[in-house]
This record gives structure tokens, sequence and C-alpha cells, in this order.
């Protein structure tokens, strides 16, 4: 047995792009595992698995650094995988960004060919090399849920004259991320209606929270008649994603002036007026997006 040319097949398989010829390598009960599989996968999950890395990164290849054999039927071999992010990643979109990801693989023989891989690499320098944020928090203390949160916004500065809220509890993380997909194509529908101002929307665990903020109760109802939005209602009605959720549309009892800063003085104004001066005679800031 040629251990090192077993493992040079695969790792060409793997700069081919060839899910058929990656799982050919591998015993009929091969399995593969590394820090992002959830535990050990093989036949149609790695089949998934890989394709899902190929449809994100469409020019992956591994570079063989190193090789050692570590036993009779056993090895360790170091490798460099490269590509570039044009496809969606997790649900988000290509960010058109290159990496260079350094892991290494313990793999074990059987009849001529890998039984098991067991990969290691640092998880989150993928993010990091392709300009996301990493952030490590706990689920839960206490009462308080953590969770991730967007903002979207349009530029617009005027007091909104309306919210719409929503909410929906997902069944599991597989539904969150199809909502997640389906809200941000909703999202950007809803950058192109006259009336949106801008929208934040939340995950907490199962629970996913969107408040959008509108000119006027009339231009909310936009979103009901127009693109993606009502696709995600549907998905939440036929029972595909969650068992319970929410719709409505607020109008505000009051909006107090909005406070700004002078960066000469110090001193805060509410609510300046057209020419946006400070008493002190100092130019006031801009006025900032107000949702």
């Amino acid at each position: 047995m040629d251990a090192r040319k077993l493992v040079q097949t695969y790792i060409d398989a793997w700069s081919a792009r060839d899910a058929g010829a990656i799982l050919a390598s591998l015993t009929e009960d091969g399995t593969y595992e590394d820090p992002s599989t959830g535990g050990p996968l093989s036949g149609d999950a790695l089949r998934k698995h890989v394709g899902g890395l190929f449809a994100a990164f469409p020019d992956l290849n591994f570079e063989l650094v190193s090789f050692g054999q570590t036993g009779e039927t056993a090895a360790a071999f170091e490798w460099i995988m490269r590509g570039t992010n044009s496809g969606s990643m997790m649900g988000l979109p290509p960010t058109g960004k290159s990496i260079a990801l350094r892991g290494a693989d313990f793999v074990t023989f059987r009849d001529g060919k890998i039984a098991k891989v067991t990969g290691y690499f640092d998880r989150g320098e993928t993010p990091r090399q392709l300009g996301l944020d990493v952030i490590v928090q706990p689920k839960q203390i206490g009462p308080f849920k953590f969770g991730i949160s967007t903002v979207v916004q349009t530029g617009k500065t005027q007091e909104p004259g309306a919210f719409s809220i929503t909410f929906l509890e997902a069944h599991d993380d597989a539904a969150v991320q199809r909502v997640r997909e389906a809200s941000r194509a909703s999202l950007a529908d809803m950058l192109k209606m006259d009336g949106f101002i801008g929208a934040t929307t939340s995950t907490v665990g199962h629970r996913m929270v969107t408040i959008s903020a509108w000119d006027s109760p009339e231009a909310s109802r936009a979103v009901m008649r127009q693109g993606k939005h009502a696709e995600v209602m549907k998905m939440m009605f036929d029972g595909e994603t969650a068992d319970h959720g929410f719709t409505s549309v607020w109008t505000k009892h009051h909006v107090n002036p909005v406070i700004v800063r002078c960066p000469a003085c110090g001193k805060t104004t509410r609510g300046p007026d057209a020419a946006r001066m400070c008493s002190c005679g100092a130019k006031l800031p801009d006025p900032v997006p107000f949702w």
C-alpha cells in the first residue's frame, strides 16, 4: 500500500472539485470529519457537505504541504486550501475575497483506500480572511439570551411614520437559515420601495424578529403586495419553518427631537434648525439615519 499515493489521489479529488472522486477514494463506509461538520460524515451527507464548499469556492484547490506515515495503516499530512468566495456561504452573499487556509488531516487506511479522515483547522480563519465578524458569546446567561443582528439603511434621515414588527419561532437551525436567506431577499426588495426607511433584524436562538421603518402605515403595505416577502410568509403559513409567528404595523405616539452634540463645545442641541448651527457658532454634524 502506497499511503502517500492514496493521500495524493484524495487531495487531487478535492482540487478537481469532484465529490464522486472524493467518495471513491474512501472505503464504502469511510468517514470524513472536521470542525465544521458536527461529527463524521459519509455517503450522501459528505457529498452534500463538499458540494456546499465547492459552491462557495468554485475555484477551490488544495496543496499538499507535508506528509508523514504514522503507522502501518495511518498517516498525517498538512495542507493549504485556497479559493475565492464567489458563491454563497452559510446563506451569505459572496464576498469576492480569496482565502488561504492551513490545516492538517489524520487518516487511517483499509483495503487500499482511506477509511477515516479527521481534519483540524482554525474554524474562525476563513470568515476572518473573508472580512466577516467572528463573534464568541454565550447562548444564554440567566434571563439574557444572545444572538446576532443586522441593520439595513436607505440613508433617509426623516422621522418614520410607522413601524412594522414581525417575529417567528423557527423549527430548528436549518429553518433559521432558510428564513434568513429569504429575509435578505425580501429586504433587498424593500430597499427599492419609496416608502421604506430602514430595518433592523435579530436572531436569538430560533426566535427571529424584524422591525422595519416606513414613511407611513400605507407605505408598509407595499411589502405585502410586492417582491419576496410573500414567499417568506408562505414559508410560515405552510408550516415549512415555524409554528408561531406575528405580524403588525405600529404608528407613533410621540417622538422626541433628535439630540445632536456639537463637536466644538460639546453642547447638545435638540432638533437643530435647518442651518444646523450650534449656539457657539460651530457647524453641527450632518444628520444620520433615524432608523
